[in-house]
């Protein structure tokens, strides 16, 4: 019975996967062209951008944190969040002297993080710039990987830390080496007890799934404002479908 019920429930993931990506390819490769979204404004992103022209103006360096999620597991999707900042960081610090650092908890993150630097690099013909000890594995566990993190934060003449991906409470460590080394802390993450702290000692936290609205925000391509189509559509068949549920049990319909 368990068997069963467990081959159900992958069979409803998967037609849900396979139900996003194809919203994602229809508004991607249809609906540009008669869909138009408008984006709410978050004061986290249009800071972010602000600043990021100030620290190459000023000759100063970006750090960006990717956190601890694993690409095999649901958290790995914050990170990938992550990367797609890191692109942006980079191309905007193409012609400064103080390309961005990165800092990670695990090693795939790590490595996908030095091949983002590469290949944004490589696109912008500046591939002699790139250098792969900007990024670095800090540490495999929550108090390692803060550990390793904070002398970034102090030593490398940071002015805004971006904290994006897979947290735990160990982001508090982070934030205040922030705070003391008076830079900027826009932070996001997917988890709970993170996303409290966060919004208690980042100076721009990005709340619930605004972290994974920065592709659209960052204009990184069609393909991240077409999710966010997808997600807008997604939400309200998940809402029909839990009023319709309700219904049905108040009808008797359902045990």
């Amino acid at each position: 019975m368990d068997q069963v019920l467990s081959s159900q429930a992958n069979f409803l993931a998967f037609l849900f996967v396979i139900l996003c990506l194809g919203l994602i390819f229809f508004f991607m490769y249809f609906g540009r062209h008669w869909l138009k979204i408008s984006l709410r404004d978050i004061q986290a992103f249009r800071r972010f951008q602000r600043e990021v022209d100030l620290s190459v103006e000023g000759g100063k360096r970006l750090h960006v944190s990717l956190g601890r999620g694993s690409v095999n597991d649901m958290p790995g999707g914050a990170s990938f969040s992550g990367l797609t900042i890191l692109d942006r960081c980079a191309r905007a610090a193409s012609n400064s002297d103080q390309p961005p650092m990165a800092t990670c908890g695990d090693g795939v993150i790590t490595i996908l993080s030095q091949d983002t630097l590469q290949s944004t690099y490589r696109s912008l013909a500046t591939e002699q710039r790139y250098d792969p000890t900007t990024v670095r594995l800090t540490g495999l566990t929550p108090m390692a990987y803060a550990a390793g993190a904070i002398p970034t934060i102090h030593d490398e003449n940071v002015t805004t830390n971006i904290y994006a991906g897979h947290f735990g409470t160990e982001i508090a460590l982070l934030t205040e080496a922030g705070e003391r080394s008076r830079s900027l802390t826009v932070a996001g993450t997917d988890d709970i007890s993170a996303q409290a702290v966060l919004y208690a000692t980042s100076d721009e936290p990005l709340l619930g799934e605004e972290l994974y609205a920065a592709g659209a925000y960052l204009g990184t391509g069609p393909s991240h404002v077409a999710s966010l189509n997808m997600q807008d559509i997604v939400r309200w068949l998940l809402v029909a479908v839990i009023i319709l549920g309700a219904i049905l049990k108040l009808l008797g319909i359902l045990p």
